[in-house]
């Protein structure tokens, strides 16, 4: 999956979140100061070019809306960062996480429920 600049997710948060619009739609969604129409207009056509963003034409006017979910976008991300920079292990992500400290101990039981239910569901399968 193509990975997006931070403006194209910046427009594609908006999408995910009001689900179809017109570029004054996305635009409004921007905290000020907003970023001028033509910009956000570009930034769309770009999204529509790489086949994220589909339209419904209404004469000379287009409503947007995502092609790819914010999940499927997600999952994808992850998948690559995980790969890129960590050698597909999920280990060394763990160990990321567990060297950093930024988990509380209630996060880590909930961590270590998650990891044995899906070891249970493995022995199970």
């Amino acid at each position: 999956m193509t990975t997006l600049t931070k403006a194209e997710e910046k427009i594609m948060k908006i999408l995910w979140e009001i689900g179809e619009g017109f570029i004054k739609d996305i635009q409004a969604e921007y905290p000020d100061p907003k970023p001028p129409y033509n910009s956000v207009s570009t930034i769309v056509r770009v999204l529509v070019q790489k086949e994220i963003v589909g339209f419904k034409a209404f004469g000379k006017s287009h409503q947007y809306y995502p092609l790819v979910s914010k999940e499927a976008y997600r999952k994808g991300q992850l998948s690559r960062l995980v790969s890129d920079y960590y050698n597909n292990s999920l280990k060394q992500v763990v160990n990321f996480f567990s060297e950093s400290k930024e988990l509380d101990e209630k996060e880590l039981d909930e961590v270590m429920n998650m990891l044995e239910d899906l070891k249970k569901s493995k022995k199970d399968a």
